[in-house]
């Protein structure tokens, strides 16, 4: 500001394109809904595959199939997620989801709130793939069994860890 209480002009022309820069992640929102269009479409080829034997296949592989198709549906959703809360925290509000067609968490998470729907979907994730690995015949080295559990519980240690500093700020 200048003297006079007016904003500088190179003050504000700097701001302008701060605060217009957030823009840029549009086109980032954008690819992730063709990330998205993928991930449908691997789960679509996955279900035709399966399906035709899914009555012939033995527990374990059925198992093993749903937990495939579990885990392509939680990336979806962790996908979507951060599409929508990503665009409407940093970009711009979406107009066109009003009333019932809004989900109920849109609008009203915060930034701790969108890491832990995050890390939520990423710990789902992540203890799915530990699952397959357990219902595998054994395929997997015990380090990397190891690796994948001390990643697991880092994960859920770290959520809850979060949780806790959040309620913890929000009750100063």
């Amino acid at each position: 500001m200048t003297d006079s209480g007016k904003p500088n002009i190179a003050v504000r022309a700097i701001e302008t394109t701060l605060f217009g820069a957030r823009w840029l992640l549009a086109p980032l929102y954008l690819a992730m809904v063709v990330l998205l269009a993928l991930l449908v479409a691997r789960f679509v080829l996955d279900l035709i595959h399966v399906a035709p034997t899914i009555l012939t296949m033995d527990d374990n592989q059925v198992i093993m199939a749903v937990l495939s198709l579990i885990d392509l549906s939680l990336s979806a959703n962790l996908v979507v997620i951060v599409i929508l809360s990503g665009y409407e925290n940093f970009v711009a509000r979406i107009a066109l989801a009003e009333g019932d067609l809004r989900p109920a968490w849109m609008g009203n998470i915060d930034f701790t709130g969108l890491k832990l729907k995050l890390l939520g979907s990423i710990t789902a994730i992540a203890a799915i793939h530990l699952l397959r690995v357990f219902l595998e015949v054994r395929t997997e080295p015990d380090r990397v069994v190891m690796w994948q559990m001390a990643m697991l519980f880092a994960f859920v240690l770290t959520g809850l860890l979060l949780a806790l500093t959040d309620k913890i700020s929000g009750e100063h």
